[in-house]
């Protein structure tokens, strides 16, 4: 399949944000998208890349109403040299595509999209920020957009990647997070769609959040939906624990995401010679860990912020913190370490990163 290309004209681009400390998240996009088609019987097909811009759709499409939608989220980097680089992009596809199984929805060709996403960031690589801290987004998505009302899978489906310039995610310099433990609200349950990228996972927790905000904090860390009793993952992170000298994060049982920035900061642990347990924490290990030393550091990881120390855990009432509320030796060691591959500043020993 090729990919035809339909540029904006010269006149319409749109203005780069010239003061790259203004960035934020999601909140500018750069000229160009790329978009593709499904058809039951005929497969993908009417690759392109055309101007940023709304899609038509019918108010019957199937995503509006039974929610058959998935994304996935990563980086492009701005290194030292001036090239663009990105970070296990393929490890992204790969889980778009488990995704899309788990929901009924087509694969991809995972070499094809591949060099549909690569084409996209060098049409648009003027867009990657320069200062430190800075990246490009980059946002592929999936959604089903056949006009009918019925709960059924799809037969046809749209789907599309955008990109957008994003700055610094401390922008201040690393400040701890204050996180509210749920008790009484779940975010996934075994056999659900718990480590799958899709937006009702998302939806589902923001009564959740707004709850956290209320009582001062930053974001929810969940409980296991069974017990009530063991910690599995922030909304927008995998969470890690420094507890008795080792990193314990829970294990992948499919109520969390398999998060790649988890998975880079897993291998880099143990490059260090720390010792990793993927286990069930329960919530008292995390509270009473905090007061008697047990747990020397917490951290979450993710897209977006690459890792985002804990300064205190806020359950039932009750607050402990962590550390002074400062980010711990670790936490600012492994924020180094893979930032500093990202970018180029340190060696890719895991050829993690793909250079444009």
């Amino acid at each position: 399949m090729e990919i035809q290309v339909q540029k904006v004209p010269e006149s319409e681009r749109k203005p780069h944000t010239r003061d790259e400390s203004q960035l934020v998240f999601g909140r500018q996009f750069t000229d160009h998208m790329f978009v593709m088609d499904y058809d039951a019987g005929l497969g993908w097909h009417s690759a392109r890349i055309v101007p940023y811009g709304p899609f038509n759709m019918d108010p019957a499409a199937l995503v509006f109403h039974y929610a058959q939608e998935i994304f996935e989220g990563l980086k492009a980097f701005r290194r030292p040299d001036g090239r663009i680089a990105l970070f296990r992009p393929k490890d992204n596809i790969a889980r778009f595509n488990r995704s899309a199984e788990r929901l009924c929805m087509p694969k991809v060709d995972e070499g094809f999209f591949f060099e549909a996403l690569k084409t996209l960031v060098k049409m648009e690589g003027e867009w990657v920020p320069k200062s430190q801290g800075t990246s490009l987004y980059i946002r592929p998505t999936m959604i089903a957009n056949e006009a009918v009302l019925g709960v059924k899978p799809s037969s046809k489906y749209l789907c599309y990647i955008i990109l957008s310039p994003v700055g610094a995610y401390y922008k201040g310099g690393f400040k701890p997070v204050k996180i509210w433990i749920s008790d009484e609200y779940v975010r996934a349950a075994p056999g659900g769609t718990g480590e799958v990228k899709t937006g009702g996972n998302y939806a589902a927790s923001l009564y959740a959040s707004v709850e956290a905000s209320k009582a001062g904090c930053d974001q929810v860390l969940w409980l296991d939906a069974v017990h009530r009793r063991y910690v599995e993952e922030v909304g927008s992170m995998n969470m890690l624990f420094v507890y008795d000298g080792k990193v314990v994060t829970s294990p992948l049982h499919g109520t969390i995401l398999d998060g790649i920035t988890r998975r880079s900061i897993l291998a880099l642990v143990q490059e260090m010679e720390i010792a990793v347990e993927e286990r069930a924490l329960s919530v008292d290990e995390v509270m009473e860990g905090a007061v008697n030393g047990r747990l020397q550091e917490a951290f979450g990881t993710g897209t977006a912020c690459v890792v985002s120390p804990v300064g205190q855990f806020t359950y039932k009432g009750r607050t402990v913190q962590l550390g002074n509320g400062q980010m711990g030796e670790l936490t600012a060691k492994l924020y180094d370490t893979l930032t500093g591959i990202q970018y180029g500043r340190l060696a890719d020993k895991h050829q993690w990163v793909e250079i444009l």
